[in-house]
């Protein structure tokens, strides 16, 4: 995993980059006009892009409106199967123990006319990897290993890892392609791509439209135009669309008002409490354990949830390569958690000291009230939980190293695992060095580098093995819900989202609607 001076670093070059983005001003190719239009889909997000620099698609704000549609990676992968399909590299294979070498599609032209090649590949793996602009899938994807990339001619690019990764193609899926032109040094705000759509305007704070490609080579989407807004409150994202102001509107809750237009799906997200072990009350295990005791996860989800949910027990879904299905989601035991807790404090452990709560604004419909409920279980356990609501920036300040130093935190987390691999949640999340982890032990971390190096069914059982040692072992998280979304669609759009729209939202794939309203 990566040092702390180079997460310190990512970390600060990251928040100048979004500073930058939200001063700056609109880019207009044609008149900012987005009258109703029946070849144009208009969109409406819970936020604004934070940014569209396509190494931080990995960001659930950025990822829907870049990947795929702006940019295109090598490799995608197919989110209803989880096979690996071919999309500017043609093939790839395992050449040594250490290098894949991968074949690039011949005839594809960026949208300012020129060609891709191998060269281009090479640039994008090494801006995204090997650089220090602060790539969010640097860090979600790669961590520190540093890569050997080479262009060995114009359709041949081979990658070299440092150690054996048996996953790598799976890894270079989450690469965006830019051109060699691209700045080297720092983010972008308007990227150059392959993709179906080109950034036509943004005008910050109103709107981002895109537009279609010319110099795109394969096929024509149906809809010329995507023009993107942002409405914080889902039950206005979803008036949006009963009201005829809005093709799609996402992130909706089940009484945000929706009604015959939502569509439910599995959207690969889990929510979960991340404990901060090493800061007492927090760091007895027996503390922890009474905190995932006092999580009413039926509870929240029927009455919360309105039922789009399922109960959890670990921090991947049912598609993820590792899930363990014979691990059950821990019991509502508040009588239990309040002996445990009378355990601690009789040992001497500080239960009554103060615990920050953190939740973030919008992160899910009903949030504040699912954080609410939790506070009160806490209490009548014995503890003293105090709630703070965040925004994006803010909580993010707590979700990833270098961790704040101010005492115990309980982070309401959602968990999105887009590779459909286990390793990227363990690297993340159950690493004690772990990039968005806050505790953990050397025989655990060498349990997941166990896993790391297996293939095949072997993988599958031994990450399955780490998934049910977590809160036997550590306990560091108390897994609330794998959830459900909803999506309003009019009636003029045939999509069907699946377990990746929250994460990338491609507009090739949505088409205009038979007369019989099949879609």
């Amino acid at each position: 995993m990566q040092p702390a001076s180079r997460r310190t670093l990512r970390a600060v070059v990251a928040a100048a980059a979004v500073a930058a983005l939200a001063t700056g001003c609109s880019v207009a190719n044609t008149t900012q006009t987005d009258a109703a239009d029946p070849d144009t889909l208009r969109i409406v997000l819970p936020q604004e892009p934070p940014t569209l620099e396509p190494c931080d698609a990995s960001l659930t704000a950025t990822g829907p409106v870049v990947r795929s549609n702006i940019t295109e990676p090598l490799i995608e992968r197919n989110p209803d199967s989880g096979d690996l399909e071919p999309k500017l590299a043609d093939s790839w294979e395992q050449t040594s123990p250490n290098t894949w070498t991968f074949r690039i599609h011949q005839g594809v032209k960026f949208s300012d006319g020129t060609t891709f090649d191998a060269e281009d590949a090479a640039f994008s793996i090494n801006r995204t990897i090997n650089s220090s602009i602060g790539c969010e899938v640097d860090g979600y994807v790669f961590g520190d290993d540093e890569l050997v990339v080479e262009a060995t001619d114009p359709a041949t690019v081979t990658v070299t890892t440092p150690t054996p990764d048996p996953i790598l193609p799976l890894r270079i899926s989450f690469i965006e392609m830019v051109p060699a032109t691209t700045d080297a040094g720092d983010k972008v705000r308007i990227p150059i791509g392959t993709g179906p759509y080109l950034v036509d305007y943004w005008d910050a704070g109103q709107k981002l439209a895109l537009a279609l490609n010319p110099e795109y080579s394969g096929p024509t989407p149906e809809y010329t135009r995507a023009v993107y807004q942002w409405r914080t409150e889902g039950s206005v994202r979803a008036a949006m669309v009963t009201n005829d102001e809005a093709e799609i509107a996402t992130y909706l809750g089940p009484e945000d008002g929706a009604g015959d237009l939502g569509v439910s799906y599995p959207n690969n997200e889990t929510t979960a409490l991340r404990m901060q072990a090493d800061e007492p009350p927090l760091d007895d295990y027996r503390v922890r354990e009474a905190i995932d005791l006092s999580v009413n996860r039926d509870g929240i989800i029927k009455a919360l949830f309105r039922g789009l949910g399922d109960p959890a027990s670990q921090l991947v879904g049912p598609s993820i390569v590792g899930f363990n299905d014979e691990i059950t989601p821990t019991p509502y035991d508040l009588n239990r958690a309040k002996e445990l807790v009378a355990e601690a404090k009789a040992d001497g452990v500080p239960v009554d000291k103060q615990i920050k709560l953190i939740g973030r604004t919008g992160m899910f419909p009903k949030i504040n009230e699912t954080i609410e409920v939790i506070q009160n279980s806490l209490d009548q356990a014995g503890l003293n939980v105090k709630i703070e609501m965040m925004d994006t920036s803010g909580q993010m300040l707590y979700q990833i190293r270098p961790f704040p130093d101010e005492g115990p935190v309980i982070l309401m987390i959602q968990h999105g695992n887009q590779a459909g691999d286990a390793q990227f949640t363990a690297e993340q999340y159950l690493l004690s060095d772990g990039y968005q982890s806050t505790y953990g032990t050397a025989a655990f971390d060498r349990e997941i580098e166990n896993a790391q190096e297996q293939i095949g069914d072997a993988r599958q059982d031994a990450f399955a093995e780490v998934l049910a040692d977590e809160p036997r072992l550590i306990r560091q998280y108390a897994y609330i819900a794998h959830m459900n979304a909803v999506l309003a669609k009019a009636p003029t759009v045939a999509y069907q989202p699946n377990s990746a729209t929250g994460d990338e939202m491609r507009l090739a794939e949505m088409t205009q609607a038979t007369a019989s309203g099949n879609d």
